[in-house]
Protein backbone atom coordinates (compact mmCIF):
# COMPACT_ATOMS: atom_id res chain seq x y z
CA UNK A 1 0.00 0.00 0.00
CA UNK A 2 0.76 3.52 -0.66
CA UNK A 3 1.21 6.17 1.86
CA UNK A 4 -2.36 7.54 0.78
CA UNK A 5 -3.73 3.81 1.26
CA UNK A 6 -3.89 3.53 -2.44
CA UNK A 7 -2.84 -0.13 -3.85
CA UNK A 8 0.49 -0.03 -5.48
CA UNK A 9 0.31 -1.10 -9.30
CA UNK A 10 3.18 -2.10 -10.99
CA UNK A 11 3.33 -2.74 -14.88
CA UNK A 12 6.25 -5.03 -15.50
CA UNK A 13 7.46 -5.13 -19.32
CA UNK A 14 9.77 -8.02 -19.47
CA UNK A 15 9.72 -11.08 -22.58
CA UNK A 16 11.23 -13.43 -20.32
CA UNK A 17 9.00 -15.94 -18.22
CA UNK A 18 11.61 -16.81 -15.67
CA UNK A 19 12.24 -13.31 -15.05
CA UNK A 20 8.33 -12.61 -14.50
CA UNK A 21 8.18 -15.12 -12.13
CA UNK A 22 11.32 -14.28 -10.21
CA UNK A 23 10.38 -10.71 -10.10
CA UNK A 24 6.88 -11.55 -8.97
CA UNK A 25 8.19 -13.59 -6.26
CA UNK A 26 10.62 -10.48 -5.04
CA UNK A 27 7.61 -8.22 -5.31
CA UNK A 28 5.27 -10.29 -3.41
CA UNK A 29 8.78 -10.85 -0.37
CA UNK A 30 9.36 -7.65 -0.05
CA UNK A 31 5.79 -6.90 0.47
CA UNK A 32 5.59 -4.23 -2.39
CA UNK A 33 2.91 -5.50 -5.29
CA UNK A 34 -1.01 -4.93 -4.45
CA UNK A 35 -1.26 -5.28 -7.90
CA UNK A 36 1.34 -6.67 -10.54
CA UNK A 37 0.30 -6.38 -14.49
CA UNK A 38 2.63 -7.70 -16.98
CA UNK A 39 3.07 -7.60 -20.64
CA UNK A 40 6.03 -9.06 -22.68
CA UNK A 41 7.21 -6.52 -25.05
CA UNK A 42 7.14 -2.66 -26.33
CA UNK A 43 3.75 -3.24 -28.56
CA UNK A 44 2.15 -4.76 -25.79
CA UNK A 45 2.78 -2.38 -22.69
CA UNK A 46 2.11 0.65 -25.27
CA UNK A 47 -1.57 -1.02 -25.83
CA UNK A 48 -2.36 -1.54 -22.20
CA UNK A 49 -1.23 2.19 -21.17
CA UNK A 50 -3.09 3.62 -24.25
CA UNK A 51 -6.34 0.76 -23.49
CA UNK A 52 -6.39 -0.74 -26.47
CA UNK A 53 -6.95 -3.74 -27.82
CA UNK A 54 -6.85 -6.35 -24.64
CA UNK A 55 -6.63 -3.54 -22.57
CA UNK A 56 -9.21 -1.69 -23.21
CA UNK A 57 -11.29 -2.20 -20.33
CA UNK A 58 -9.91 0.09 -17.55
CA UNK A 59 -10.93 -2.22 -14.07
CA UNK A 60 -8.64 -4.47 -16.26
CA UNK A 61 -5.33 -2.08 -17.40
CA UNK A 62 -5.45 0.26 -14.45
CA UNK A 63 -2.79 3.28 -14.39
CA UNK A 64 0.46 1.90 -13.02
CA UNK A 65 2.29 3.79 -10.37
CA UNK A 66 5.73 2.79 -11.77
CA UNK A 67 7.06 0.82 -14.72
CA UNK A 68 9.69 -1.97 -14.66
CA UNK A 69 10.77 -2.13 -18.99
CA UNK A 70 13.17 -4.36 -19.44
CA UNK A 71 15.28 -3.05 -22.79
CA UNK A 72 15.86 -6.11 -24.92
CA UNK A 73 12.10 -7.48 -25.98
CA UNK A 74 10.95 -8.80 -29.31
CA UNK A 75 8.61 -6.57 -31.29
CA UNK A 76 9.32 -3.53 -29.99
CA UNK A 77 12.13 -2.81 -27.81
CA UNK A 78 12.36 -1.26 -24.53
CA UNK A 79 14.07 2.25 -25.84
CA UNK A 80 11.42 2.07 -28.26
CA UNK A 81 8.75 2.05 -25.69
CA UNK A 82 10.31 4.58 -23.45
CA UNK A 83 10.84 6.71 -25.69
CA UNK A 84 7.48 7.04 -27.14
CA UNK A 85 5.84 6.97 -23.28
CA UNK A 86 7.87 9.92 -22.46
CA UNK A 87 6.95 11.72 -25.40
CA UNK A 88 3.38 11.26 -25.01
CA UNK A 89 1.74 13.76 -23.09
CA UNK A 90 -0.68 11.46 -21.34
CA UNK A 91 1.82 8.82 -20.26
CA UNK A 92 5.48 11.12 -19.69
CA UNK A 93 4.73 11.52 -15.82
CA UNK A 94 4.74 7.62 -15.24
CA UNK A 95 7.93 6.71 -13.78
CA UNK A 96 10.15 4.09 -15.42
CA UNK A 97 12.27 1.74 -14.17
CA UNK A 98 14.92 0.29 -16.54
CA UNK A 99 15.34 -2.97 -14.99
CA UNK A 100 17.93 -5.28 -17.48
CA UNK A 101 20.74 -7.58 -17.99
CA UNK A 102 23.09 -4.83 -19.71
CA UNK A 103 25.11 -3.62 -17.65
CA UNK A 104 26.65 -1.59 -20.56
CA UNK A 105 27.58 2.07 -20.49
CA UNK A 106 25.70 2.78 -23.93
CA UNK A 107 22.50 1.26 -22.53
CA UNK A 108 22.84 3.07 -19.32
CA UNK A 109 23.52 6.58 -20.95
CA UNK A 110 20.63 6.42 -23.65
CA UNK A 111 17.96 5.06 -21.23
CA UNK A 112 18.47 8.16 -19.57
CA UNK A 113 18.71 10.17 -22.34
CA UNK A 114 15.28 8.66 -23.30
CA UNK A 115 13.33 9.87 -20.55
CA UNK A 116 14.10 6.92 -17.87
CA UNK A 117 13.72 7.96 -14.00
CA UNK A 118 16.08 4.85 -12.76
CA UNK A 119 18.28 2.05 -14.73
CA UNK A 120 19.06 -0.86 -12.57
CA UNK A 121 20.85 -3.91 -13.76
CA UNK A 122 18.76 -7.44 -12.43
CA UNK A 123 20.93 -8.58 -9.40
CA UNK A 124 22.20 -11.79 -10.29
CA UNK A 125 20.71 -13.70 -7.25
CA UNK A 126 17.46 -14.15 -5.77
CA UNK A 127 18.14 -12.34 -2.80
CA UNK A 128 19.30 -9.50 -4.79
CA UNK A 129 16.44 -9.62 -7.07
CA UNK A 130 14.37 -8.94 -2.97
CA UNK A 131 16.65 -6.29 -1.78
CA UNK A 132 16.48 -4.27 -5.05
CA UNK A 133 12.65 -4.53 -4.80
CA UNK A 134 12.40 -3.23 -1.35
CA UNK A 135 14.73 -0.81 -2.15
CA UNK A 136 12.32 0.30 -4.94
CA UNK A 137 9.38 0.31 -3.04
CA UNK A 138 10.60 2.18 0.16
CA UNK A 139 11.61 4.86 -2.96
CA UNK A 140 8.99 5.05 -5.43
CA UNK A 141 6.33 4.55 -2.45
CA UNK A 142 7.45 5.66 1.07
CA UNK A 143 9.62 8.32 0.01
CA UNK A 144 8.58 10.56 -3.58
CA UNK A 145 5.36 11.47 -4.52
CA UNK A 146 3.73 10.93 -7.27
CA UNK A 147 0.69 12.07 -9.47
CA UNK A 148 -2.60 10.79 -8.81
CA UNK A 149 -3.99 9.55 -11.78
CA UNK A 150 -5.63 12.46 -13.90
CA UNK A 151 -4.12 14.94 -12.66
Amino acid sequence: MRRSGQPVVILLADDDDDDRMFTQKALAESRLANELHCVEDGEELLDYLRRLGDYADPAHSPRPHVILLDLNMPRMSGREALEAIKNDPALCHIPVVVLTTSDEEEDVFRSYELGANSFITKPVTFDGLVQVMRSLGNYWFEIVRLPEEGS
